[in-house]
């Protein structure tokens, strides 16, 4: 019988069914970071339970560091005292964890694929809603809560309700400009915030086809914003590719049997999903979000829409709601809204190709005076390649501040944060109503090279 990438997964891994419906699933690799952990060692240690396979395990620290200054303590005592637990909660449980001395610290999404952790076929899970980014390699990767992160830190599986599996193919070729941003953005839009609930996304197609790891990583990311649990590529020699040679992956011959394996986890040609949609790569451009969730989107070209024209009661209550928060006018061009911060980062866009495409738009060119603008990259190994290719030098010399590795204004759970009722060009993932870290902030998300755009025209602008 024909599978599709998330049966065979789902199949190999399921321990056995149980009473309420559900499966025991066993998890392959478990993500840990300082936020979520902390409450599900206090209960293991409660239940008198250790860790079942800490070489399963592998942990960093992104969201409360600082971006900035980070001798010790921390100027911010709570941020430093969850740094001083998830460093003890490894050491005392063997668990490998990328701390910042090491220098592969960075955000988790960023730190795990390129340490090589991720293969084509496992199950992942994490304390965090975007693990879905490592579906990128062929894996099933999903968030979990607190009290999940305990359950596999004491089981290694988790009881999971099997997914139907939406197959989204984007065929032709992307327009100059732009981005796999741009393009999981405009699926969120069509599709809807809530579109993906119940199922896994398998994104296919010539675009991702010819899409390399880091686009696709951008996309699987995005699919949680538009309600799927999970999204994936099938794995195919982009993959392989990737992997060889980084840390964690085989090596030698066992590279050559791995991919073999790995091979077969891809969907079978003409198997069965649930639902298929299909999308013309050639007729998206470049988008950004007006609103306050991320299927509230117009291309760069579009105005801000009406809600009156809206016939759902519900979503023209929703519309006129943020557009209210966001203080924009309907019926104007989203074009030429003033920003007052840029910020380029996150596991969304916060990889080497990300700063390197916003690099080639900023070279020669200044931030706008009204515009605070800041770069941090995913992880200090991408902080370290980009400093050895120049390309911090370039956004220094444009007027961004070049941090460290970290979440940062993605969430702002750290230092950096809006103020008031800020605008933010962002190249983030969500757009929630004080996401950024003011209760009146305002958040636009789009591609690197928009943001770049928007920062030295001090609006929002179109990067092409």
């Amino acid at each position: 019988m024909k599978q599709n990438l998330f049966e065979k997964v789902w199949k190999q891994h399921a321990v056995r069914e149980l009473p309420d419906g559900s499966t025991q699933l066993l998890v392959d690799t478990h993500l840990l970071h300082e936020v979520t952990s902390p409450q599900a060692f206090g209960m293991l240690r409660a239940l008198k339970l250790g860790v079942k396979y800490p070489e399963r395990t592998f942990a960093t620290v992104d969201h409360i560091i600082p971006t900035d200054d980070r001798s010790e303590p921390y100027k911010d005592a709570t941020a430093y005292e969850m740094l001083l637990h998830i460093r003890k909660n490894c050491s005392d449980n063997s668990i490998k964890f990328f701390d910042t001395p090491t220098g592969k610290q960075g955000v988790i999404h960023v730190v795990m694929p390129e340490q090589g952790i991720i293969h084509p076929g496992m199950t992942v899970a994490c304390g965090d809603s975007h693990t879905a980014t490592h579906g990128a390699f062929g894996a099933i990767a999903f968030g979990i809560g607190t009290s999940q992160v305990r359950n596999v830190l004491a089981t290694q599986t988790l009881s999971f309700k099997k997914l139907k599996v939406r197959r989204i193919n984007v065929n032709g070729k992307l327009p100059d400009g732009v981005r796999p941003k741009d393009l999981a953005l405009h699926v969120i839009r069509k599709l809807g915030v809530n579109g993906g609930i119940g199922y896994a996304y398998e994104f296919g197609g010539k675009v991702f086809d010819d899409m390399d790891m880091e686009g696709r990583m951008t996309v699987c990311n995005m699919a949680i914003e538009g309600g799927a649990r999970i999204g994936y590529v099938n794995p195919d020699q982009k993959t392989f590719d990737y992997l060889k040679n980084r840390p964690y992956a085989p090596k030698g011959e066992d590279f050559e049997k791995a991919v073999e394996y790995w091979k077969t986890f891809a969907s079978d040609e003409a198997c069965k999903y649930d639902d298929t949609v299909e999308f013309d790569a050639s007729e998206i451009k470049p988008t950004v979000t007006w609103g306050v969730n991320p299927s509230q989107a117009v291309f760069i070209d579009e105005n801000i829409p009406d809600p009156s024209a809206i016939e759902d009661p519900a979503q023209r209550k929703d519309a006129a709601d943020a557009l209210a928060y966001m203080k924009l006018e309907a019926g104007k061009p989203i074009a030429g809204t003033k920003i007052d911060v840029a910020f380029i980062g996150s596991c969304t866009n916060g990889r080497l190709s990300d700063f390197e495409d916003a690099a080639k738009f900023l070279k020669g060119k200044k931030v706008a005076a009204n515009v605070r603008a800041l770069a941090v990259p995913g992880s200090q190994i991408v902080d370290k390649i980009a400093r050895e290719k120049g390309i911090d030098k370039i956004f220094s010399e444009a007027g961004f501040e070049w941090r460290q590795a970290g979440c940062s204004m993605c969430l702002a759970m750290n230092a950096d944060k809006l103020v008031g009722d800020e605008i933010c060009a962002s190249t983030s993932n969500r757009n929630f109503k004080g996401r950024q870290g003011s209760p009146t902030g305002r958040t636009i998300l789009m591609s690197p090279r928009m943001v770049a755009a928007a920062a030295v025209a001090g609006k929002i602008a179109d990067c092409r």
